[in-house]
């Protein structure tokens, strides 16, 4: 069995999510597992160069985990006739500068979202990939978590018969910071929380909304959202408090093709009392399934119960009763599923539509929510060109 090298500049892989998520779980787990098998029997195996402006954190990640290659220079890596793939998991606000580089250099993209914080960039960006004929790619993970995929068969199998609306629950509570008072650390960086910083939840979460709703449940055809900054000031990383100046919470309802209705709950200040930090409610005229990211439970028609409203006596269904849990198959790690498919597709096998024009719906989206919020109202969803 042959093996095939694939070049991969990874940059911005210090923090939390590029670190375990990407390089980990993703990356160095193809590598420990020989690769991507490709059709004629070759393994495709990425082989990564760890990119970061901190040379001890770089040096320190390449050593603790195998990796041989690292550096601090950017523009060296992208000149490199060795690597073909550029990877970008830094902050939002440097992404598009750091994308239009790497496809100057003639590098395949795949990147996180948002791609930018603007729609216009983010378009830019793919009519920029577009003209160099480079392949693109950006993450959209929770299309491969195993809840979600579970959600995605039942629809298939037509168990929802007409799909009437979607429920979403999204968050936790993300501590203050303020470890001077006995707080924990903060879970998230402090520049989630600083508009000017590329920071606040409607441009991180629509973006996800926008890519399950299209994929799962039907086009998204207008937006109506109302934001919030519930926790007005926060501590960063060297203890300083600091104004809050991005959205902490969102409450956003969407009209989806079909005349499907989803309403996201997205919050950083809430406490969790349900099945997972994410859970989708998809109710149908057939039946409704209750997805977390990993289970879901399901109730048919037959099995709903007729409850009688009564608030005298304390209720007498068990309404966790009557669900049943869709069983696991064998799930991979969201983002390695995704990663695979982009890597076969870099290497000539298979189409990939999760490209930069998917990513600038997500953009659009949040732009549109960001915007519905301040005029309060309804907006639509144009279509974009591809």
């Amino acid at each position: 069995m042959s093996e095939k090298r694939i070049g991969i500049v990874m940059h911005g892989v210090t923090g939390r999510m590029g670190m375990n998520q990407h390089l980990i779980r993703s990356v160095l787990e193809i590598r420990r597992q020989g690769g991507v098998a490709l059709k004629d029997g070759t393994r495709l195996v990425p082989d990564p160069l760890l990119v970061g402006r901190n040379a001890a954190k770089v040096e320190e990640l390449a050593r603790r985990h195998g990796v041989s290659r690292w550096t601090t220079d950017l523009d060296g890596a992208l000149k490199s006739k060795d690597d073909t793939v550029f990877f970008d998991a830094a902050s939002t606000q440097l992404r598009p500068k750091l994308v239009r580089l790497a496809i100057a250099a003639g590098k395949h993209i795949y990147c996180e979202k948002p791609v930018s914080t603007t729609l216009a960039s983010a378009t830019a960006l793919y009519a920029a990939a577009k003209k160099a004929r480079v392949k693109h790619g950006v993450v959209q993970d929770k299309l491969w978590l195993p809840g979600l995929l579970k959600l995605q068969k039942l629809k298939a199998q037509g168990f929802f018969g007409r799909i009437l609306s979607v429920r979403g629950e999204f968050g936790y509570w993300v501590f203050e910071g303020d470890q001077g008072n006995g707080q924990p650390a903060a879970q998230r960086p402090s520049w989630n929380y600083r508009k000017q910083d590329g920071g606040g939840i409607i441009l991180d979460m629509l973006c996800h909304w926008r890519y399950v709703l299209d994929n799962l449940f039907g086009e998204v055809r207008a937006v109506s959202c109302l934001g919030a900054t519930h926790i007005p000031s926060r501590w960063d990383e060297n203890g300083r408090k600091y104004k809050a100046t991005a959205d902490d919470a969102a409450y956003a309802t969407f009209q989806l093709a079909g005349g499907v209705v989803a309403h996201f709950n997205s919050s950083w200040d809430v406490r969790v009392r349900r099945d997972d930090l994410l859970t989708l409610q998809v109710d149908g005229t057939q039946g409704s399934a209750v997805a977390g990211l990993r289970k879901c439970f399901f109730q048919s028609y037959e099995a709903t119960p007729k409850p009688v409203w009564n608030p005298d006596i304390p209720q007498p269904i068990d309404f966790f009763d009557g669900w049943n849990e869709a069983p696991d198959e064998n799930y991979d790690n969201a983002f390695k599923a995704q990663w695979e498919l982009f890597l076969k597709h870099v290497a000539g096998e298979g189409a990939f539509r999760w490209n930069l024009l998917e990513g600038a719906k997500g953009v659009q989206l949040a732009e549109l929510g960001l915007k519905s919020w301040k005029q309060r109202k309804w907006l639509d969803v144009p279509k974009l060109r591809s």
